[in-house]
């Protein structure tokens, strides 16, 4: 459902990330050299989820979204920044700590074959969190696990089958039981339909749209598809390089993208009418992703970006409303996309070249 991000008040704000950052040691290869490198996987996101809504989280391999989730749900020790959930700072919490609050927060994870142990029994794996939290034992267990199977679709029947007898999309539904065990209010996505054929997509993506409104759920959806993400989110944010690029409503960004990173993934999206995509024209980036073990200065994405400017290579563009656009669509740009403006063409300022070769900051130009 969608959710007007201006009425909304404090109590309505489920989670808030502030300037997280995750900071990776680079580890040396000879054991005697002590490295002081670090891979920048996610530098400096800040970000607001309410409650009820989906928010999705899209970007290339390699830009932080799966390592955001995880520094989210405190499986990874944040570097910086904080996380709140429900107005708790639970950045520094121990692990004994975080047991209760985990019953609230909960992730579905990318692989439906190996997140699932395959020497466990299905009625086992999910009811874990029931054990984990002492919350039930014996008869009132299997009964609770076996209600949580008919609701995602599994045959209660099959509960002392094992992984390996069910088909992917029915391992994906095991793992959608795991998680909705304890009733959480933020289930976290990890990719959660990209190891599964398309039409098993379509049955998954629909069992956790009815979910969410049949329980009042909060999602973090991750994907690499943007149709997906727009079909189920409702506000997305476009990560690259560890950062957010640009964040708002889905109709707002997919309509009227104001980063060139942004305006880029949406012109690879595939479209059903080959009319329709004969006549859109892509827009190529150049280069390969920087390093983040180094990223670039300034704008980490001026090294590909068509538009890129001088000021682009030396200041960091602040993630703001560009355009006149409302307070909730953002974007980090110093010089955005306007509304029918075609960048396929652009080239980069004089000098932007030159600089990205110095630097050796991508690969083949």
């Amino acid at each position: 459902m969608s959710v007007d991000g201006a009425a909304q008040s404090d109590g309505e704000v489920l989670l808030r990330v502030t300037d997280v950052k995750k900071h990776f040691p680079v580890q040396s290869a000879a054991f005697f050299r002590r490295s002081h490198d670090f891979v920048h996987a996610v530098d400096g996101v800040s970000l607001e989820l309410r409650r009820g809504e989906t928010l999705g989280l899209v970007g290339e391999t390699g830009c932080g979204k799966s390592t955001l989730a995880r520094c989210i749900m405190r499986l990874y020790d944040i570097t910086d920044g904080t996380v709140e959930f429900e107005g708790r700072d639970i950045t520094k919490l121990s692990t004994r700590s975080m047991r209760p609050i985990r019953r609230d927060m909960q992730m579905i994870f990318q692989d439906p074959y190996g997140s699932l142990n395959p020497r466990r029994r299905v009625g086992s794996i999910i009811g874990d969190p029931f054990a984990i939290h002492g919350l039930a034992d014996g008869k009132s267990r299997k009964s609770k696990v076996q209600e949580v199977m008919e609701l995602v679709g599994l045959n209660p029947e099959h509960y002392n089958r094992f992984p390996a007898e069910f088909s992917g999309g029915q391992r994906q539904r095991i793992g959608v039981a795991r998680a909705l065990a304890l009733r959480p209010k933020l289930i976290v996505c990890d990719e959660p339909v990209s190891a599964l054929d398309v039409s098993i997509q379509a049955q998954i993506i629909n069992l956790l749209s009815d979910l969410q409104e049949e329980l009042d759920l909060t999602y973090i959806f991750i994907a690499h598809d943007l149709s997906v993400v727009r079909h189920v989110s409702d506000r997305v944010a476009v990560m690259y390089l560890g950062k957010v690029a640009e964040l708002g409503e889905v109709e707002s960004v997919y309509g009227h993208a104001r980063h060139p990173y942004t305006s880029a993934l949406l012109s690879a999206v595939p479209l059903p009418d080959p009319e329709r995509a004969k006549e859109r024209e892509r827009i190529i980036l150049v280069g390969d992703v920087p390093s983040p073990v180094a990223p670039p200065s300034g704008c980490r994405f001026h090294p590909r970006c068509p538009k890129a400017k001088d000021l682009c290579v030396h200041e960091d563009p602040a993630l703001v409303p560009r355009l006149d656009d409302p307070p909730g669509h953002v974007a980090a740009c110093h010089f955005p996309v306007a509304d029918g403006e075609n960048i396929a063409d652009s080239t980069p300022e004089i000098g932007i070249e030159e600089r990205i070769v110095e630097e050796g900051l991508v690969g083949n130009v």
